[in-house]
């Protein structure tokens, strides 16, 4: 990582990119966002708080130039080439499909420095989509937070505590790249977690299905009870949610309560016919995690396998 004044000596040992900035003083290493989205903004923001310098960042709708004007203050905004030439570390917060095309892009348009830290934040991917990119001795880093991220200056203080995925390369070379970016979470003052390379998808998959259909499933149940004219629904649901939550993390499957590991069969079946007239559109949902929820009880030895069968067979019962 270097300590301050470090960076700025190597990068101007490449020559053939012109001059590049130093960070301020106090500060480690200047820091390029591409793009000012949700998740960049708040890295960067992060990175700051460390004591780095966010120097440069690219912004084109409203909603992101505000972001970085609130979130990177004092970064010009430029092309992501531009930032990138202007970085000692450059992060790339874009969208999943868009990465490779920039990767590709910026590998082509002279941007990138021998010693220059890469790093991208797409969840799935690991440092194989930096190919284009590494081919240039950049040092490639996937970092993503195990976060859910709005953009907002709150989410800088979420960071703490959180963890974030680290994976770095393969090969006899390889340390340096894991050790910088476990010591960039460090500095933001989340916990890095090691995720292998072929591992990517499955550590993403996991994170997307419990945080997304977590949102998913609290506003379906919201949009039940006020179909049942039950308002405010967010005020009977958040003491239930928040408590079902916790006991989930800290007890797993003996958390679950309810009908289904109850085996009340009748019960499953009543909420079936309500939902099937009054909330058709949330039924299948209901029927998809009732049947799982009872294979985990059935497997986790909490419901009789009889009564679990029954329970089953209500969920595959067919609308009258």
């Amino acid at each position: 990582m270097g300590t301050d004044g470090e960076g700025a000596g190597r990068w101007d040992e490449g020559g053939e990119a012109g001059p590049h900035p130093t960070p301020r003083e106090g500060s480690r290493l200047a820091i390029g966002v591409v793009s000012a989205g949700r998740v960049g903004a708040v890295l960067g923001a992060a990175l700051a708080n460390a004591g780095h310098a966010v120097v440069a960042a690219s912004a084109v709708s409203r909603a992101s130039r505000a972001r970085a004007e609130e979130l990177l203050p004092g970064a010009e905004i430029l092309p992501p080439d531009e930032v990138v030439r202007r970085a000692d570390l450059a992060v790339l917060a874009v969208p999943d499909d868009v990465l490779p095309g920039l990767v590709r892009g910026l590998a082509a348009s002279d941007c990138l420095r021998p010693g220059q830290i890469v790093v991208h934040t797409c969840g799935s991917a690991g440092v194989g989509v930096l190919a284009p990119a590494a081919e240039h001795d950049v040092l490639p880093i996937a970092l993503h937070p195990a976060m859910t991220i709005t953009g907002r200056r709150e989410d800088v203080a979420r960071l703490t505590g959180a963890c974030v995925g680290v994976t770095g390369p393969d090969g006899l070379d390889a340390d340096a790249a894991w050790l910088v970016g476990e010591a960039l979470v460090v500095e933001m003052g989340a916990e890095p977690v090691r995720i292998p390379e072929a591992m990517r998808p499955l550590y993403h998959a996991a994170l997307a299905h419990g945080a997304n259909h977590l949102v998913t499933l609290v506003r379906e149940a919201a949009e039940i009870l006020s179909r049942a004219g039950i308002e405010p629904a967010e005020r009977v649901l958040a003491p239930l949610l928040s408590a079902a939550l916790d006991n989930a993390l800290r007890h797993g499957d003996r958390a679950l309560t309810g009908p289904v590991v109850r085996g009340d069969a009748g019960t499953v079946a009543t909420h079936l016919r309500h939902l099937d007239d009054r909330a058709p559109d949330a039924a299948p949902l209901y029927r998809a995690l009732a049947r799982r929820t009872a294979e985990r009880a059935r497997a986790g030895g909490l419901v009789d396998p009889a009564a679990a069968d029954d329970v089953v067979a209500a969920l595959e019962r067919p609308r009258p």
